[in-house]
């Protein structure tokens, strides 16, 4: 290698070096120009951590079903000769609603009838005639077998003739008329349908965890979005004696209060069970925590000494903490959060340790502990 060579590879080498340098102690200036200007504080809402009585509930989705309920069908087949009901309408039990044509039926009846009374003669005359030995003791025991089958011959028609003319088994409401004046109906078509709504039934599932929780007896409440501003009360009647395995639920059926019928089998509804008393629990708007794979966190506001124009100075601080139950807007917080601290419950997302904050509360995140659908 010449010396002309080693030279201009030590020139290259300082001119690099020197862009190098340049670099480095341009962005040094840089981080110390950024640190001197100081973090620009974040606006913030904030709120009161406050303590308030809580109701233990479990929430489940269910579906009513009628304590009685029925799709009428006829046994026998036949000619529809009248209908004695209207669609929707209320009835009691026994009350009639299809007659299908039993007109062979009731002269049939009629023939056994007078069959039956033919033999009963007959066995009291053959009667007569033992106590004075006219007839033998078989001759009246065969009289007396032959009036208990023209007997039976006629409820049996007597039977059949009633299974033409359908009745209410049970009072309730009726569903919509399927079928027409003179339609031929098979045994097991389909009518109309018989719903009992007071009460109802409501069947819903609970997690294995919470099956403690319930039992017999116990209060619940159901709400549906078809009725958006009622509330129906009610009481646990059974819990299903198995776990479903392949749920891990357990099935609990309640009885709801419907005097109004306003509740129909078949919906779904939001059902509420309380599960325990009444306790005191610190709660927190839920827009307030963040919910994190490693923890859930919230930012607490705290003063550190005064600013340049003398006032306190607000700064964030992040606590981990442990959260609990929740009722609509709310969240309860077991620990990490003191009462009476004050909380960010927006704009978070912009938030670290130390990172001053102003805090704007003329706007504040849903916080309800019942919310309510509203009219836009």
């Amino acid at each position: 290698m010449t010396k002309r060579m080693v030279l201009m590879l030590v020139i290259a080498g300082l001119i690099f070096g020197g862009i190098f340098g340049f670099q480095a102690f341009k962005s040094r200036m840089i981080k110390k120009y950024l640190s001197s200007q100081g973090v620009p504080p974040q606006t913030v809402s904030t709120i009161k951590a406050t303590a308030q009585e809580w109701q233990p509930e479990l929430s489940a989705i269910g579906t009513l079903r009628a304590v009685r309920g029925a799709d009428l069908a006829p046994e026998v087949a036949g000619v529809i000769s009248a209908i004695h009901f209207r669609s929707g309408e209320e009835v009691k039990a026994g009350a009639p609603l299809v007659q299908l044509n039993a007109a062979a039926d009731i002269a049939q009846l009629e023939s056994l009838k007078a069959a039956a009374e033919l033999a009963e003669l007959t066995y009291r005359r053959d009667q007569s005639q033992l106590k004075v030995q006219a007839v033998s003791q078989a001759t009246v025991d065969t009289d007396a077998a032959n009036l208990k089958v023209a007997k039976a011959r006629v409820a049996q028609q007597q039977a059949l003739v009633d299974k033409k003319n359908l009745r209410a088994p049970f009072a309730g409401r009726l569903g919509l008329r399927a079928v027409d004046l003179g339609q031929y109906v098979a045994p097991g078509t389909k009518l109309v349908t018989l719903q009992a709504l007071d009460p109802v039934y409501v069947d819903f599932s609970v997690p294995q965890s919470g099956l403690a929780q319930v039992r017999t007896g116990l209060k619940v409440s159901a709400t549906t979005d078809a009725l958006p501003d009622e509330r129906f009360e009610g009481t646990i009647d059974a819990i299903d004696a198995k776990v479903d395995p392949a749920t891990r639920n357990v099935q609990v059926r309640a009885s709801l209060r419907n005097p109004q019928h306003r509740l129909l089998p078949g919906m779904f509804v939001s059902v509420a069970v309380e599960s325990g008393g009444e306790e005191r629990r610190l709660t927190l708007p839920q827009s307030a925590i963040t919910f994190n794979p490693y923890g859930n966190t919230v930012f607490v506001v705290e003063e550190k000494g005064k600013g340049p124009d003398g006032k306190p100075k607000l700064v964030a601080a992040q606590r981990f903490v442990t959260t609990g139950p929740t009722r609509g807007d709310q969240i309860a917080v077991l620990s990490g959060v003191k009462e009476g601290e004050t909380v960010v419950s927006a704009g978070q997302l912009k938030l670290r340790n130390g990172v001053p904050v102003i805090v704007n509360n003329s706007v504040q995140p849903a916080n309800e502990a019942a919310p309510q659908p509203k009219d836009q």
